[in-house]
């Protein structure tokens, strides 16, 4: 629908989500079964995240069979592979088009506040509503993070986040450093170093999974063990499993393991987490074989669950031999000189800050993110959604944003006054 079809915003709303990725539109899929009225602000498109902001190989590292959005569950013909990000966006699309989903587009809110008359004020591009509750589904990842000593390298440097790498090509002719070894970092440098380019990778302390073991994809696994089941509450790490970063691994070529040893070896080079910048040369901090070893024995302890899962379940399944690194570093380079190294161009892979200052309600921790339990937060009737670890592991996922937004639904239809011949 377009800006001059499109109906006008309503001046007064019993539910406005904001946000229409895959959070935002779920939350909108059982709303309108439920037939409560709302509107979806989204101020881009669905799907503009995966089609704007990953690069042209990107693809999901988690089999197509997981994408199990409401009432749309993935139905190509290859629920083991892993879909690349045109394939995303027209499954994306194909389910904002399964139902009528009150979706307006191109319409940013600019400030969140909760009037002294009740409900919720969103001032939005295209003027005020008012709502009597919020489903905020706009994500975690919002700011591109660069370490600050990053402005003052040499402006000849071509310096870009991983929301803006597209292709080797992109890139100055010469070597290439991506700072970050999480599943964008790794990914991006394994990108480069495919095309033939030279690779040099800071990493920092993301942990490795093996794409396959005993048979059958990992994912599928800890599936059966119900690992995707476990609310946050029943995790070890609690609430700061949300902190932790992702498991590097890539569903590229069918889906394989992501090994940066083996890189190494045909000349993919490696070091320690980057720390500082000054005279040309980056420093970065001691510790590389201590951070292969743990990324690779996190893998190993995956598969030690595995094992115990299959004995105590007296599965049948093959046996298969463990992991063996294939390189140790011989010794470390802390400082890497751009220059000798014929570096022109450094891929920022760290991450992103979250971004709710335009919410201006007293739900926020001292880290910027919001308070809630099961996205359910204190203030009454405003609620989150498609946050990592939300409830579960899938909660910022295909596979488990449809369970957290019925359950706000719920939460909405308690509260809501929904006219009888709604």
């Amino acid at each position: 629908m377009n800006a001059l079809s499109r109906p006008p915003l309503p001046a007064q709303i019993p539910v406005a989500i904001i946000g229409g990725g895959q959070a935002g539109l779920s939350a909108s899929w059982f709303l309108w079964r439920a037939g409560v009225p709302h509107v979806v602000l989204e101020k881009n498109n669905p799907g503009h995240s995966w089609r704007h902001e990953r690069w042209d190989t990107f693809c999901l590292v988690t089999p197509n069979w997981q994408c199990q959005l409401p009432d749309f569950p993935y139905s190509g013909s290859d629920p083991d592979g892993f879909m690349g990000k045109d394939d995303i966006v027209r499954y994306l699309e194909g389910f904002a088009a399964s139902f009528p989903a009150p979706l307006h587009t191109g319409i940013s809110v600019t400030r969140l506040t909760q009037p002294d008359t009740g409900g919720f004020l969103l001032e939005t591009s295209e003027g005020a509503i008012l709502a009597d509750q919020v489903i905020v589904a706009t994500g975690a990842y919002h700011d591109p993070m660069r370490p600050d000593w990053s402005w003052s390298l040499d402006p000849a440097i071509q310096q870009i986040h991983s929301a803006d790498y597209r292709r080797p090509s992109q890139m100055q002719e010469g070597a290439v450093l991506v700072v970050g070894s999480g599943q964008s970092g790794c990914q991006i440098a394994e990108d480069l170093h495919l095309a033939g380019r030279q690779v040099h990778l800071c990493l920092g302390d993301a942990p490795r999974v093996a794409r396959r073991y005993r048979g059958l994809d990992v994912v599928t696994w800890l599936d059966r063990m119900g690992y995707y089941d476990m609310p946050v509450e029943a995790h070890p790490l609690k609430e700061g499993v949300r902190d932790n970063t992702n498991h590097y691994v890539t569903g590229r070529d069918g889906g394989r393991d992501i090994d940066l040893r083996q890189r190494a070896l045909e000349g993919m080079r490696l070091y320690g987490r980057a720390e500082a910048y000054a005279d040309g040369r980056i420093t970065t901090r001691p510790g590389l074989t201590k951070l292969l070893d743990s990324a690779d024995a996190t893998s190993e302890s995956i598969k030690d669950a595995i094992d115990r899962f299959i004995a105590q379940s007296g599965i049948e399944a093959p046996e298969e031999p463990r992991y063996h690194p294939v390189w140790t570093p011989e010794h470390e380079d802390l400082v890497l000189d751009l220059a000798a190294a014929g570096i022109t161009g450094i891929v920022w892979c760290i991450g992103f800050r979250p971004n709710f200052r335009w919410i201006d309600l007293p739900v926020f921790n001292g880290r910027g993110m919001p308070g809630h339990r099961r996205g359910v937060t204190a203030l009454p009737g405003l609620y989150f959604l498609g946050l990592p670890w939300l409830h579960t592991w899938g909660s910022g996922r295909f596979s488990g944003v449809a369970r957290d937004a019925a359950h706000l639904a719920e939460q909405v239809l308690a509260r809501a006054q929904v006219p009888a011949d709604a």
